[in-house]
């Protein structure tokens, strides 16, 4: 598993809001649910990271 950094983030309370509650009817916390969020957009634009086999 890759290693997970920790960082900030400042986002709009009605978004945040919005993200807690899919991830909830997703089963999911927050943060993964801001994570999947993340990779489903890096996949669509072809920009996933890498796996270490690939490097």
């Amino acid at each position: 598993m890759a290693k997970k950094k920790a960082f900030a983030l400042r986002i709009n309370e009605d978004m945040l809001k919005a993200i807690e509650k899919w991830a909830s009817d997703e089963f999911r916390s927050t943060n993964g649910q801001i994570e999947w969020m993340l990779m489903q957009t890096l996949k669509e634009a072809k920009r996933e990271p890498k796996k270490k086999d690939e490097e």
